[in-house]
C-alpha cells in the first residue's frame, strides 16, 4: 500500500469525523443561540434553561441524520475491508 493511499483514508476519516460532529454542535449552537436572544428579551438569566431544549435538538438532530450518518460510516467501513482484503 502506498503512502498516497494512507493519507487518502486518513483524509476521509478525518473529514467524516468533522461532518458526524458537526451535525450536533451545529444544531446546538443555534438552538443556544436562540435560547440566548429569547433570555435576553424576556430578561430571564437562568443558567440551566438552555440545557432541556438543547438536548431536545441533538437528540432529534441524531434521529433525522442518523440514517444518513451510518451510511456514511458503512460505505466508509466497507472501503476500508475491501483494501485489508487487497493486501492478504
Amino acid at each position: 500500500m502506498s503512502s498516497a493511499l494512507y493519507l487518502h483514508l486518513m483524509q476521509k476519516a478525518l473529514i467524516l469525523t468533522l461532518l458526524f460532529s458537526a451535525i450536533p454542535l451545529g444544531i446546538s449552537l443555534i438552538t443556544g443561540l436562540i435560547i440566548s436572544i429569547i433570555q435576553s428579551v424576556t430578561q430571564i438569566q437562568e443558567q440551566t434553561l438552555s440545557f432541556v431544549p438543547k438536548f431536545l435538538a441533538v437528540a432529534l438532530s441524531l434521529l433525522i441524520f442518523g440514517p444518513f450518518i451510518a451510511s456514511e460510516l458503512m460505505s466508509f467501513s466497507r472501503l476500508i475491508l475491501r483494501i485489508i482484503a487487497g493486501i492478504g
